[in-house]
């Protein structure tokens, strides 16, 4: 009876703090372009970061900027130079705090592809959830040894199911050489991952390249983990996140929205939208961002490095056939301190320097 009392209220808490929060399909909807856009009447500025974070990231389109979001994606002329197709998408049962949507669509690249992909949010600040933020820091490694030895278990399982064949196929004999060979080495860094009522999901990548797909029985690997099980790991933003607390910590720069000002009257905003962290001891960590004027909304490509405190950051023009490198337009100096980051912005071709003023949005 207790059980079933907690369940509703479970349920209740779900539905009441999530009731104003829609999804619907971005316009012009087709059978290729079926992709999710939020409205949340509760937080107009959580609703605005969300579909930013989503349009910008999946089709490099800034919202209202012209009158198809799909142009890009849908004739291959995105920054990756494939055909990507939406076909649906899904929006899970999760902690009251927590924004999970499932996407499901095809790239084509050398060879075209489905894919399934899931995107979380904070409700309460509509940012988007890196794994690292879950976690302690030095716990890392230890989930990431966890969702190692489950990939391992079910491709151990699968092993010697295929070798308890008496008189394998050269199909069999394939598949083995597949499994024997597979990494199994995963990185919270790139990892997919989603939210359910009470469970974590990872994502690991399958053990076949795109050739041997075919005979790839296993496919993705989703490793399930309740969130007890994962208790002595989780980071205190995380506890507060999943037990539905307002309390928010601070988390880590990628993935997060700024706006603010070029030359104290050119309104930007900024998408950290990579970010690879350092693995010698040099301290630097390199991460890719795209920012955009909020009149002209074209989108920029910046490459950055940030080390300690202090970000660098090249923007580039183009790109020279002739010396086989990129001419870059400017350089970026900057600090950033707490939410806020400042410096410099200065252009290539004259050297002149402009300030460059940004606040986490």
């Amino acid at each position: 009876m207790k059980r079933s009392v907690l369940f509703f209220m479970l349920v209740s808490g779900l539905s009441f703090s999530q009731k104003n929060l829609k999804i619907s399909d971005l316009q012009p909807k087709t059978e290729d372009s079926t992709f999710p856009v939020v409205s949340y009447a509760e937080n107009p500025l959580v609703e605005n970061k969300i579909n930013t974070f989503l349009q910008v990231n999946e089709l490099e389109y800034v919202p209202n900027s012209g009158p198809n979001p799909f142009k890009l994606v849908s004739s291959g002329t995105t920054s990756y130079a494939n055909y990507v197709y939406f076909y649906s998408w899904e929006k899970l049962e999760t902690p009251k705090n927590i924004l999970t949507i499932g996407m499901e669509g095809e790239a084509s690249g050398a060879y075209p592809e489905g894919f399934s992909d899931w995107k979380n949010f904070d409700l309460r600040t509509g940012n988007f959830i890196n794994a690292q933020d879950l976690f302690q820091p030095n716990s890392i490694k230890a989930v990431e040894r966890l969702i190692e030895q489950k990939v391992k278990k079910r491709i151990n399982n699968y092993l010697a199911e295929l070798k308890s064949e008496k008189n394998p196929s050269a199909e069999t004999e394939d598949q083995i050489g597949i499994y024997e060979g597979c990494s199994t080495g995963e990185s919270l860094d790139d990892i997919r991952y989603f939210f359910g009522k009470d469970k974590l999901t990872f994502v690991a990548g399958r053990c076949s390249n795109h050739a041997m797909r075919a005979l790839d029985d296993l496919g993705s690997h989703e490793l399930k983990f309740t969130y007890k099980e994962l208790d002595k790991y989780w980071s205190p933003y995380a506890r507060n996140l999943l037990k539905g607390s307002g309390t928010i910590e601070k988390t880590s720069f990628r993935n997060k929205l700024y706006k603010g000002k070029i030359d104290g009257k050119y309104p930007i905003t900024v998408l950290v939208s990579r970010f690879y962290p350092n693995n010698d001891s040099s301290g630097i960590s390199s991460f890719h961002a795209e920012y955009w004027y909020d009149k002209s909304k074209k989108l920029i490509q910046w490459d950055g490095q940030l080390k300690g405190n202090h970000i660098s950051i090249t923007e580039n023009d183009r790109y020279d056939d002739v010396t086989s490198q990129w001419i870059p337009r400017a350089f970026v100096e900057a600090e950033m301190k707490g939410n806020t980051i400042t410096g410099t912005w200065q252009d290539y071709k004259t050297k002149k320097y402009l300030t460059l003023e940004l606040e986490e949005l």
